[in-house]
């Protein structure tokens, strides 16, 4: 009996969508900009490796729905398409800013881009601070994600 050897994991992670009857929408100002744009890269390399990792921003086919505070975007949140039916949300704060709020109003933002759009918000999670911001915004946990990496036989 072979016995997987993974060469890396990545999880558990949980897996949250929104319907737009449970959506609880977060107020305040925020401005629709290009993932290419220059504020939205400054975000994303003023973060480490690891959070642009998690978070996934650079990969985001929508635009990036951004917070600003004095002209500086400290929060973005967009989307990937999955199969023309959901949309993988991802979301990045810098990190001085966060717990003030402003990834909820991105995130709600780019939930109602995704929902005007037919699609159906997905939020992946591993750490307990990105679940709460689903569950704020109404997001319910409906599964979870192991993922493995196998060597190439």
């Amino acid at each position: 009996m072979a016995v997987l050897q993974p060469m890396a994991t990545l999880g558990p992670a949980w897996l949250s969508y929104l319907d737009r009857t449970d959506f609880v929408p977060m107020n305040g100002e925020v401005e629709q900009l290009p993932v290419e744009h220059p504020a939205v890269k400054e975000l994303i390399v003023g973060v480490d490796q690891a959070d642009a990792d998690e978070a996934g921003l650079d990969a985001i086919l929508s635009d990036a729905f951004v917070v600003r505070d004095a002209g500086e975007v400290v929060s973005g949140c967009g989307y990937r398409p999955w199969l023309d039916t959901a949309a993988h949300l991802s979301v990045l704060t810098a990190p001085r800013r966060r717990g003030q709020g402003h990834a909820r109003v991105a995130a709600s933002a780019a939930a109602v881009d995704a929902l005007d759009r037919g699609l159906v918000p997905q939020w992946r999670a591993r750490v307990e601070a990105s679940r709460r911001v689903a569950r704020a915004l109404g997001f319910r946990e409906l599964g979870t994600q192991l993922s493995l990496r196998l060597p190439a036989e």
